[in-house]
């Protein structure tokens, strides 16, 4: 039987002839999974021999992985946030850049809690994150609430309209235990006010908006890695300068954020200037602030009424 360090250095070869960035990582996460232990096993054992199923089950992943697929889809997870989401083909692969939105909007929500008394009986603080996907945001900002044990005072909806990917949130939101805070809907963009979300009921205003949207330009699709060519096209496209989904959310933001409501918006890295000129055209009076992310480059627009009012 072969050991785990002959498999690695043919899946090493293999996914190198075949163009992958990563080919070592690659090969070593997929042969972790095949096997069924860690990554860091794997690599402490490399005499240890592998049976012929595990090897088969390598075997067929690493062609899978040559082709241009995803790792994160081979193996069905991917860690975001310091969680292990359930991945597949019906949802975009939650990218690292990400994680900054979820610590913006946690950041926000804590404010929002304990910036004035909420006396016995005042509402949670409603949450929408709108094209959920596989559900990241949504779920590790109630992850990240309930460790600070401020679960019980918000209430997120997650939405997208990809029925597949809602389904895929809802998987996610119950293997993380959140379910009973997070209803996820079908529905583009934010849904309707009085529409079931799982256990809640959508509000008419939310207080804090969180969207992950298309946002890559049409014409940059085909030049895109090959692994994106495995994900949803409706997750990535934004229209012709990639901002076409966003304009559609922040028209219907003055209906459906509260006064003092903040929407936090990803972006692309070459997008702060052009959706700061969005804001400013679609909601005139309203302000625009752009976090980077730590490579340095725009990454989530901070939308508001100016003043906070």
């Amino acid at each position: 039987m072969p050991t785990t360090g002959e498999l690695l250095r043919d899946g090493l070869e293999r996914l190198s002839a075949a163009g992958s960035d990563t080919p070592r990582l690659d090969a070593e996460l997929l042969l972790a999974d095949a096997v069924g232990v860690d990554r860091t096993t794997v690599l402490a054992y490399p005499e240890a021999t592998v049976g012929p199923e595990a090897a088969a089950r390598y075997a067929t992943h690493l062609e899978r992985r040559a082709r241009g697929e995803p790792v994160a889809y081979l193996g069905g997870l991917k860690e975001f946030h310091g969680l292990a989401f359930a991945v597949d083909r019906r949802a975009l692969i939650p990218r690292p850049e990400t994680e900054l939105l979820v610590d913006l909007a946690r950041a926000e929500l804590v404010e929002q809690l304990t910036g004035t008394p909420r006396p016995a009986g005042t509402p949670p603080l409603a949450v929408a994150d709108a094209g959920t996907g596989c559900g990241a945001i949504a779920v590790a900002l109630a992850v990240a609430l309930r460790r600070l044990g401020m679960l019980a005072e918000v209430e997120l909806v997650a939405s997208d309209v990809s029925p597949g990917a809602a389904a895929l949130a809802r998987e996610n939101a119950v293997a993380h235990a959140v379910a009973a805070r997070v209803g996820v809907a079908v529905a583009d963009l934010l849904p309707a006010a009085g529409m079931a979300a799982g256990p809640l009921v959508v509000p008419d205003r939310f207080d804090v908006v969180c969207a992950n949207l298309p946002y890559v330009r049409s014409g940059d699709l085909a030049s895109l890695p090959a692994a994106t060519s495995f994900e949803p096209a409706l997750a990535l496209d934004g229209g012709p300068d990639g901002l076409a989904v966003v304009r559609r959310l922040l028209d219907v933001l003055p209906g459906r954020l509260a006064t003092r409501g903040v929407a936090f918006v990803e972006i692309g890295a070459d997008q702060g200037e052009a959706v700061a000129l969005a804001v400013e055209a679609h909601l005139p009076g309203w302000s625009c602030f752009v976090s980077r992310d730590l490579g340095g480059h725009p990454r989530v627009a901070r939308v508001e009424r100016s003043g906070g009012g």
